[in-house]
């Protein structure tokens, strides 16, 4: 039974906790909510930061002889104090796992029955000790927001089991190749009392596995492997296909089934090295982006926006999502599945947070295991999203500023040095099978100097878009994997953005947008530009330019020493002024086409030109193509030309492209001529049916 419909709602009080859990109490005055749902989407608590008590009434038979009755809740955002019929069952924590107990005794009391939930979702209003590990659905005041998420987010279930229920499931692929495949299972069975039960395991409907197992009264802790010869892999999209499989675990008790549980899985084997992901033995530069989530209320998600989002991923080539700083509904990780995407999966730890969240945070690293480590697209886990709760140290404007942050950052502290490293270490006990980031975007520090993957804004926080192929050259190490970069620009139309704007301009931009007052005041300054639209088309067509030249570096350097990206970011929750490439209704950008052209799977590329060039500098430019095809190109020719007012230059270049690789095929050498306007770089590449054409432009100044 899933108890949709019904729900009412008050916020909570000593009075409501005391007489609103009870069967016979006076909700005359509570209002209807919607489960699933956030309590913010009732016009009556809009504005509530809660807790609200929430109250439900059902009417059920109760369970038969030898058979058990569970209240299951899916998802409840944050915390919860829970009572049936009057009857305290317990205070479930975590917005991402669902909460179950039992309650076959209660159930057998009656046929009419309350079920009440008292639910606490309290605000995070600043970036240091936080207490809910809700990651970025729950920002510091002054960032974009979706609003409060507090609710009941997923369903809540009324279900019978046997004696014994299947109370946790975890299917761990351990190894694959085409020869042999290795499951590793784990279960934590709930028994009434002590039995012997028959365990079997099936895998694609085959039965696997039977075994004869006592247990002791309560939970009971079990484990075995499954081994599968020939099996089919799953692949990445850009490398096979993504054959799914299920596998069951059912549990008999006196030769009848007492409970079975399901989980879809793909066999393969993930492995890094020095930040280059291979799966099944196969190399792949990972292409990626960061996923916010895809709508303001995580209950409104559907599989069929999840399958456009994704899609969208797709259509711009890329082969990885960074699902940043939250844990999104189980549909994503499905669809991921089947699309073949790589998923880097963030904790929703995000900021600082406070000593008293360790124990928790350990339990539901373990918990989010157990609920998505069967899923093959999943390839790695990060404890923490910028533990430091400020900018990245490399990001900050002044030198001054990024001195001491950087000096910070050797300074042990309790997110970085023990927090993050708990909930590591918890990650990589519940699976050994993934690659463990005790954090994200954290500069390298003692004792072992080895740093993370890195956070790297240049053109928007700090310097000029070119500055990161300089950087690179100086600091290899720090681009092995670049999870962040990119620019803001608005997006092309919004309703509330238009009402502000009225007619005026320009206009105060840094209430309810998430606009970034430092970078754009640096540079793109709104008194600049006569009207929105022109800031507006100037920002994007910026963030265009940032992207594609940052992508081409980055893809330039691939595995030597960059093992993939993922830019910032995929799409908007809510209107925003943001680094998004697509707005909240969908509509794209001009950096849109930009990252889909810079992630072609055959890309010829320039170095990056400056700003500006004057007369006489000499150019010396190298010329690359890189290849992710997994065949050669038996002989590329690329054409090369450089274009100005009143004249141009050409070349031509010509070879063999290995698979899976970048070669330098030549170098441009000119001086600049000596006139004003655009200088323009050319280049297509040809090779039997494959082409590819690229550009570069930069200023001409005359002496």
């Amino acid at each position: 039974m899933e108890l949709r419909g019904g729900w009412l709602a008050i916020e909570a009080s000593d009075d409501v906790r005391r007489h609103g859990i009870e069967l016979d109490a006076d909700d005359g005055e509570w209002a209807p909510v919607d489960v699933p749902g956030r309590w913010i989407d009732q016009p009556r608590f809009a504005a509530a930061d809660g807790p609200l008590m929430y109250r439900r009434s059902f009417d059920a038979v109760g369970p038969a002889d030898g058979r058990r009755r569970w209240v299951t809740f899916d998802g409840i955002m944050y915390q919860a104090d829970v009572w049936l019929d009057g009857a305290y069952l317990g205070d479930p924590e975590g917005y991402f796992a669902p909460h179950s107990f039992d309650v076959t005794a209660l159930s057998r009391l009656g046929e009419h029955h309350v079920l009440a939930v008292e639910v606490t979702c309290s605000p995070q209003a600043t970036a240091h000790g936080r207490r809910n590990i809700t990651g970025i659905l729950q920002p510091p005041s002054g960032m974009q927001s979706t609003g409060h998420p507090g609710g009941l987010w997923r369903p809540v279930h009324v279900y019978d089991t046997g004696p014994v229920r299947i109370d946790r499931l975890r299917v761990l692929c351990r190894d694959a190749d085409l020869r042999r495949a290795h499951l590793r299972v784990a279960v934590r069975l709930d028994t009434d009392s002590l039995r012997t039960v028959t365990i079997r395991s099936f895998v694609g409907g085959v039965q696997y596995d039977e075994q004869v197992q006592p247990l002791a009264e309560g939970s009971n802790e079990l484990e075995w492997s499954i081994d599968i010869t020939d099996p089919d892999l799953w692949w990445p999209r850009s490398l096979g296909e993504q054959t799914l499989v299920d596998v069951e675990v059912e549990v008999l008790v006196d030769g009848a089934s007492s409970d079975r549980r399901r989980r879809r899985t793909g066999l393969r084997q993930v492995t890094w090295d020095d930040w280059v992901c291979s799966i099944n033995g196969e190399r792949l530069f990972l292409k990626g982006v960061n996923l916010l989530p895809t709508t303001a209320s995580l209950a409104n998600v559907t599989e069929e926006s999840i399958r456009r989002d994704l899609g969208s991923a797709v259509e711009l080539g890329l082969d990885a999502v960074r699902v940043h700083g939250h844990i999104a509904g189980r549909e994503l990780y499905d669809v991921a599945d089947e699309l073949g995407l790589v998923v880097l999966q963030d904790f929703p730890l995000a900021w600082g947070h406070a000593r008293s969240v360790r124990a928790q945070a350990v339990e539901q690293a373990r918990t989010a295991v157990d609920q998505l480590g069967h899923h093959p697209s999943i390839a790695w886990w990060n404890a923490h999203v910028d533990p430091a709760a400020t900018d990245d140290a490399l990001d900050a404007l002044h030198w001054r500023t990024r001195v001491r942050s950087i000096a910070a950052q050797q300074v042990p502290s309790w997110n970085r040095t023990v927090l993050d490293r708990w909930v590591k270490r918890a990650f990589e006990r519940a699976d050994p099978t993934r690659h463990v980031i005790a954090h994200s975007g954290v500069l390298p520090h003692f004792p072992q100097l080895d740093g993370t993957d890195s956070h790297l804004w240049f053109g928007w926080k700090r310097g000029e878009v070119e500055d990161l192929s300089d950087f690179a050259a100086r600091l290899p190490r720090m681009v092995r994997f670049v999870s962040e970069f990119g620019a803001d620009s608005p997006p092309d139309s919004d309703a509330e953005l238009r009402r502000l704007i009225n007619g005026s301009w320009p206009v105060d931009l840094t209430e309810g947008f998430g606009f970034q007052t430092a970078a754009f005041e640096r540079l793109f300054p709104p008194s600049d530009f006569a009207t929105f639209d022109e800031w507006r088309s100037a920002t994007q067509h910026y963030q265009a330019h940032v992207l594609k030249v940052q992508i081409e570096t980055l893809r330039r350097l691939k595995y030597r020493p960059t093992g993939g990206f993922s830019f910032s970011t995929l799409l908007d929750s809510v209107p925003s002024i943001s680094a998004s490439i697509l707005d909240h209704e969908r509509r794209p950008k001009p950096a849109y086409e930009a990252v889909r052209a810079a992630c072609a799977p055959v890309l010829v590329v320039v170095d990056p030109l400056p700003g500006l060039v004057r007369s006489g500098d000499r150019i010396d430019l190298d010329v690359h193509v890189i290849s992710d095809l997994r065949t050669p190109l038996d002989f590329a020719v690329v054409d090369a030309v450089a274009t100005w007012p009143g004249g141009e230059q050409r070349w031509r270049f010509g070879g063999p492209v290995p698979a899976d690789d970048v070669v330098k095929v030549g170098r441009l050498r000119f001086d600049a001529p000596d006139v004003a306007g655009e200088l323009v770089i050319g280049l297509r590449l040809t090779a039997g049916d494959v082409a590819s054409t690229n550009h570069a432009t930069t200023a001409l100044e005359a002496s």
